[in-house]
């Protein structure tokens, strides 16, 4: 009854309460004792319990467990394995918020924890996973790819080909010497680094998708403020499209909003200047500007 009381209370909770809770934990905790490190028969039992639940898929019930376990392991070596199932738990259920404070805390508490790669990796999904649809704040989408470059930073991709080269060398001289230590070592290493690129791969191509809605927001923000007749507003947002995403499907169409900003404005100056630069980044696409192109040179020729 405890454990089920204290898991509806963690969910309940709002997440920047949750946040308080788990910095409140971390500066109350005093140097560990003796005592405070080594663990009861009850809580390894307990976490056994845990994952026989996360085996079964019953994620609800494996966090009710693992919710218990989370302060009564600090500094103890179930720390890092606690909180890392708590995570998976809670992403597996999809409660993304939940599970990125579990993530941010173990890479914050146990640092050298082996768990590391994977917490680093897993927070940035869970941001991910809360990115919302374009129209609405994009605060997590902007934390998911800031993850994400972050894991890269640290795991970056090696040479996928190398890496294939041995596990296929090392696979076929296991065919002919079994129980060659040596073999089966540098096989177990080649395969551990081939699963490691799955997550460096994802993270870079989860990137470029982030990007291109956080450009198509600032967009939308943009033609928001035009319609509204907010020209120097929607001038603002346009600037911000063509200057941070030009990698994105959004830059040419943010060029032609800019341009139509700076005449609206009157802004003849900064109309001729975005035309010209236009009709060198889009030298096939002349035609949308051209018509615009000859009344600004007129604003130029009137005496």
């Amino acid at each position: 009854m405890a454990q089920s009381f204290f898991g509806m209370r963690l969910r309940g909770i709002l997440p920047a309460t949750l946040s308080m809770t788990l910095l409140f934990s971390a500066c109350s905790s005093s140097k560990p004792s003796a005592k405070t490190v080594v663990l009861t028969d009850g809580k390894e039992e307990s976490y056994r319990q845990a994952m026989d639940e996360m085996k079964k898929r019953h994620y609800d019930q494996a966090a009710l467990r693992l919710e218990a376990l989370m302060f009564s392991t600090r500094a103890t070596p179930l720390e890092d394995k606690v909180l890392h199932s708590l995570g998976e738990a809670y992403f597996q259920s999809k409660q993304y918020l939940l599970a990125s404070e579990i993530y941010n805390r173990l890479l914050q508490q146990t640092p050298d924890s082996p768990f590391v790669q994977d917490a680093q990796f897993q927070l940035a999904r869970s941001y991910e996973k809360l990115s919302p649809m374009y129209e609405l704040d994009q605060e997590y989408t902007v934390k998911a790819i800031n993850e994400f470059r972050i894991y890269l930073d640290q795991y970056p991709m090696q040479d996928s080909e190398q890496i294939n080269s041995d596990v296929e060398t090392y696979r076929e001289l296991l065919k002919l010497k079994p129980d060659n230590a040596e073999y089966r070592a540098k096989y177990e290493s080649a395969m551990a680094a081939l699963a490691q690129q799955s997550p460096a791969k994802y993270s870079m191509s989860a990137i470029p998708v982030l990007r291109e809605k956080l450009a198509h927001n600032r967009f939308s923000i943009a033609v928001h403020y035009a319609r509204l007749k907010k020209y120097r507003a929607a001038s603002n947002f346009y600037e911000q499209v063509v200057d941070s995403f030009a990698d994105t499907v959004w830059n040419e169409p943010a060029w032609l909003g800019k341009i139509d900003m700076a005449v609206k404005r009157g802004k003849w100056f900064e109309a001729r200047q975005a035309i010209e630069q236009y009709q060198q980044l889009f030298p096939d696409k002349h035609d949308k500007v051209d018509a615009t192109y000859k009344k600004v040179l007129k604003k130029f020729s009137t005496p």
